[in-house]
């Protein structure tokens, strides 16, 4: 919690004096790598908490690696690309000017999403707490559907990253994109399936994460599912704000909203 908050703080300070509201996204790969390192060292003769670090670890890394190539870190740590839906959160009139948006920044940007980052996170907590547990199948599948979810995530983003580059000019145009590079979105691949396929990974990932602190408990229902409730809410309001700006952007944007799945690509 002293960590948490102390991050968030951070966060804060650093984000209003560089006017760079991205500084959670920098740690958002980071920090449950680090709680669940925290866990794994008092806790090392648990298998189910080598099993959940390493699993952490494998999503901190991929995700990091990602938010990398696409600008997000800088040598100069406070710098990098900031996540343009923030200079379309500071235009709108509920949030305009300094003290409203720094008031948004403070109890949203900085201390919500870390609070989130933490809850999510929990299940290791839970897991801890019931250490003499042993290994059960649900545990086995529960990392084997994450690993699966990685694998996608993964998928998901190396399509979108070279979609991006070759509409910015940085690579040739492939066949696979035509009909994207044409519209101005991407809409082809996992994209063809579903309209945020590594949104839907990312949530997966964390849904499967809450399946070891409840085998090691016993109870299927704990507390700790909040932080997996609270992403997916958080991925419902950015997927739409998200996708109104897409509409506005390009005419073809809301044919495809019809077309394919938000999330869940269709089974039939």
């Amino acid at each position: 919690m002293v960590t948490m908050l102390g991050t968030a703080l951070l966060c804060f300070a650093v984000s209003e004096i560089a006017r760079n509201y991205s500084q959670v996204d920098k740690l958002w790969s980071i920090m449950p790598v680090i709680y669940s390192i925290i866990v794994l060292y008092h806790y090392s003769y648990s298998p189910r908490i080598w099993i959940m670090t390493i699993l952490v670890a494998a999503w901190g890394l991929r995700l990091t690696l990602n938010f990398a190539r696409k600008g997000g870190y800088s040598l100069i740590p406070w710098r990098g690309d900031e996540d343009y839906r923030w200079a379309i959160m500071r235009s709108k009139p509920a949030l305009r000017g300094r003290l409203r948006f720094g008031i948004f920044n403070l109890l949203f940007i900085s201390l919500y999403q870390n609070i989130l980052i933490l809850l999510f996170t929990t299940p290791i907590l839970i897991a801890a707490l019931h250490s003499e547990s042993p290994l059960r199948a649900a545990d086995i599948i529960a990392a084997l559907l994450i690993a699966a979810a990685l694998i996608v995530e993964t998928v998901a983003d190396n399509q979108l990253f070279s979609f991006q580059q070759q509409k910015k000019g940085l690579a040739p145009h492939e066949k696979r994109f035509a009909v994207s590079l044409k519209n101005g979105f991407i809409s082809e691949g996992l994209f063809s399936k579903s309209r945020h396929p590594n949104f839907a990974a990312e949530q997966a990932v964390w849904i499967l994460f809450y399946i070891f602190g409840a085998s090691a408990s016993g109870e299927w229902l704990n507390w700790s599912i909040s932080g997996a409730v609270l992403l997916v809410l958080l991925f419902a309001g950015s997927s739409t704000l998200t996708e109104k700006i897409s509409c506005s952007r390009y005419p073809a944007y809301r044919e495809y909203q019809k077309r394919v799945p938000r999330f869940l690509p269709r089974l039939f």
